[in-house]
């Protein structure tokens, strides 16, 4: 065999920073080894694998194509590795999530995971939607939950659970006593809302897409909880999952408005990339994700586990 695992894992770590020194930083290696890794690949196979501009690397259609290979690979390895040291179980999981689901859902799910898998390293990285799926074209996650679209071409989607938005104001706010609003009278309200490219953000916008006048929005925020927190203090009204705001309007302190002329029904989902060696810990952990939804019509019907 004409190359070593090392110089694939080398090879994975250049494409995805773009750099040989962002790559020698993420490897702990020095420049001057990393280059000469990468070079020895290419000399070895006969091969270009980047066109090379300045500093920046960037992968070529035969480095395109060799990526989601070596990933495997080295995926496989870990595995094989794991069970060479006589380690039973699995040896690790990254997971990108979108702020509801990772907020109000994944920690959780996460914890039970390795409450029952203490042998796995476990990594949470939460971002807005756009984040995750790029994160994953790129071989940087292991597994996606996201709650907006993704037609990424590489990436495989799968449902999960539907979720619905709905808008919500403080007890104060004169629609908290009808709790329910049109969209003229929404129209004439000040908004807080989450931010471009998020999942929350994309289907709100779908709803109100027909609606002709524009919206005040105030107010553009990248957290669920400071929306609340916001909306709390009177700034205006928001729209967020179900599943965010159930203990908020349990406790009085937030109001959920009904709006009927609205859809504001979506979806979680299951995101990996398509040619991603599925490890045990991501089928274990879709799995169990999979397990504490059956039967669950929607996101907030969802009886969370506890943590002992």
């Amino acid at each position: 065999m004409r190359f070593t695992l090392r110089q694939l894992h080398v090879f994975v770590i250049a494409a995805q920073q773009e750099s040989v020194s962002r790559a020698a930083e993420a490897l702990a290696l020095s420049q001057s080894a990393t280059s000469t890794s990468l070079s020895e690949l290419e000399r070895q196979s006969g091969c270009q694998l980047f066109d090379r501009s300045g500093k920046r690397l960037r992968l070529n259609a035969l480095g395109r194509q060799l990526l989601p290979e070596a990933v495997a690979l080295l995926d496989q390895a870990k595995e094989i590795e794991r069970l060479l040291a006589g380690k039973s179980g699995f040896g690790s999981l990254d997971v990108g999530a979108t702020l509801t689901v990772g907020n109000y859902l994944a920690t959780l799910l996460i914890g039970n995971f390795m409450q029952r898998h203490p042998e796995c390293r476990v990594k949470l990285q939460v971002h807005n939607t756009a984040h995750v799926v790029q994160q994953i074209a790129h071989y940087e996650l292991d597994l996606g939950l996201i709650e907006g679209d993704c037609q990424h071409p590489d990436i495989e989607v799968q449902p999960w659970v539907e979720d619905e938005l709905v808008v919500f104001c403080a007890p104060q706010h004169p629609l908290a006593q009808r709790r329910e609003a049109s969209l003229e009278e929404l129209a004439n309200e000040a908004w807080i809302l989450r931010e471009k490219g998020s999942g929350t953000r994309l289907t709100f916008d779908q709803a109100m897409r027909h609606h002709p006048a524009s919206l005040n929005i105030r107010l553009e925020l990248e957290h669920t909880e400071a929306i609340k927190r916001a909306v709390e203090s009177g700034l205006g009204i928001g729209c967020i999952s179900r599943l965010a705001l159930r203990d908020a309007v349990r406790r009085g302190s937030l109001v959920a408005v009904e709006t009927p002329a609205l859809d504001l029904r979506r979806q979680f989902y299951f995101i990996w990339h398509k040619q991603k060696y599925q490890t045990a810990a991501m089928r274990e952990f879709l799995e169990q994700c999979r397990a504490l939804t059956a039967g669950v019509r929607r996101s907030d019907e969802i009886v969370l586990p506890s943590l002992a």
